[in-house]
């Protein structure tokens, strides 16, 4: 799943204000199929910032880097 990066906020804020401008530009001349697209575009650009926003409020945790260990030799007798 792509994850907005949290520096691109603003452009979201940009293209949901343009979406919306096309909105009403398809209620008025009666583009109902563009309507419905508009609507779903909007729907998952929000739900991408909402995501964004979410992700910007968790701490992140570090894991660490996992420590090699010796593979058992299948030739060598148990002690």
């Amino acid at each position: 799943m792509l994850h907005v990066n949290p520096k691109m906020l603003a452009r979201l804020d940009e293209l949901e204000t343009d979406l919306l401008d096309r909105r009403t530009r398809a209620e008025s001349e009666g583009w109902a199929g563009e309507i419905e697209g508009i609507d779903m575009t909007l729907t998952f650009l929000r739900a991408k910032r909402d995501d964004t926003q979410r992700r910007l409020r968790r701490p992140a945790v570090n894991l660490g880097i996992p420590a090699l260990t010796r593979a058992a030799d299948p030739q060598e007798k148990p002690k």
